[in-house]
């Protein structure tokens, strides 16, 4: 990516962006898909769907195995759903290839209807932060989260997490950069999930979006996040 010119990455940026077949595979890895239909989410002012959100935060995992950078679980956008409407038992088998106690980070993508938020859990922190573009708060989100790892840490380590201990935060809209329409908080959540992931403070505003959008689009289909 760091030899090719900007103007070609618009390029490609604006073919994918133009009129084709909507269920053409744009990108297939990690046993998931996104069409040039899941792409066009990333247009303008369109609301990102889970396909976008989901391979978005598999790349975030991927660049967290390479060296320097803390160690990152994300969950689909579809397991906070099946958490509230089945319980710990609907969603146990969901963590049998991994550890979330090794983890540095948990990154929990929320959707609520028609907005997106994230929930940052920091294991060696014992923070579980809600971070909202909007400036909602999302602390029964973050105390449905705690217990949920209360039942993953009995059920898997045979230990006992102590409330007392742990810290459960929705960010102030002073604290993380808010969105200023109606249609970025998916862009805004996928962002505060990269910034987060890199250990880096989190400085861009509503402004950065139109670029965000685009670069989402080529890191998208690229496989590898810029």
């Amino acid at each position: 990516p760091f030899n090719c010119s900007f103007q070609a990455m618009e390029r490609e940026v604006m073919a994918a962006f133009g009129k084709g077949v909507p269920d053409e595979i744009m990108s297939s890895a990690f046993k998931l898909k996104v069409t040039r239909e899941d792409i066009h989410t990333l247009r303008n002012l369109n609301w990102l769907n889970d396909e976008v959100i989901n391979f978005y935060m598999t790349l975030l995992v991927e660049r967290s195995k390479k060296e320097g950078h803390p160690a990152v679980h994300a969950f689909s956008t579809f397991f906070y759903p099946k958490l509230i409407s089945g319980g710990y038992k609907a969603v146990r088998r969901w963590t049998r290839t991994v550890d979330l106690f090794k983890q540095d980070l948990i990154l929990v993508p929320i959707h609520l209807r028609v907005h997106w938020a994230l929930v940052v859990v920091d294991i060696s922190k014992k923070t579980i932060k809600y971070f909202d573009s909007m400036g909602q708060k999302g602390d029964t989100i973050c105390e449905t989260l705690f217990q949920y790892l209360q039942e993953e840490s009995k059920e898997k380590r045979n230990l006992e997490l102590t409330r007392s201990e742990w810290t459960l935060h929705s960010m102030g809209s002073h604290e993380i950069p808010q969105q200023l329409n109606g249609s970025d908080c998916g862009v805004f959540m996928c962002k505060y999930a990269d910034y987060i992931s890199r250990d880096k403070p989190i400085n861009f505003t509503q402004n950065h979006m139109p670029y965000f959008r685009k670069k989402m689009v080529w890191e998208i289909i690229h496989q590898q996040l810029v």
